[in-house]
């Protein structure tokens, strides 16, 4: 049993590493509905996960008063079988989960669930542009009203890098 047990968990570590080795990683920003930064992985192709940090929610605001930040998980999907039709354009879908914090006066937390729908273009190997928009209602809980919900909206420029 021990012996099943050892040769399963090896093989779905050898599995974990093969896989993992293939997908791409990028680093990149973006400016718009405020300014981020972020990090994003493929899953496959056609999909990816990207991480950010809203710079705009931090304001770099570490004044005597309060102190914010936020940021958002992304899944992103390519639309297969569209980038030759647009001139090498590719459009992309995205659901997402964005959220926020602000410690001290007026203190509150908020979260954005949402929506995405971008374009990509692949200036050169390394280099990806792309501008995207997204919707979704935004809870805010504290802060100066005691909780509102609202629909949010964003839209924004920005690039990829893809990392060696």
């Amino acid at each position: 049993m021990l012996r099943v047990m050892k040769t399963t968990i090896f093989g779905l570590m050898t599995l974990t590493a093969l896989s993992g080795a293939s997908a791409a990683s990028y680093v990149g920003g973006s400016i718009g509905s405020g300014a981020t930064i972020h990090y994003q992985t493929d899953l496959t192709g056609a999909s990816a996960m990207r991480y950010g940090l809203n710079l705009d929610a931090t304001n770099f605001n570490f004044s005597r008063d309060n102190i914010s930040i936020g940021g958002s998980v992304d899944y992103l999907g390519d639309f297969v079988g569209t980038g030759s039709a647009l001139g090498g354009l590719t459009p992309y879908y995205g659901l997402g989960l964005g959220a926020g914090v602000v410690l001290g006066q007026g203190g509150g937390v908020s979260v954005y669930p949402h929506g995405t729908l971008g374009l990509r273009y692949n200036v050169t190997d390394p280099l990806s542009f792309f501008v995207e928009g997204n919707i979704g209602p935004r809870v805010t809980v504290g802060g100066s009203a005691a909780s509102d919900v609202r629909l949010g909206s964003g839209a924004r420029i920005g690039l990829n890098y893809r990392l060696p």
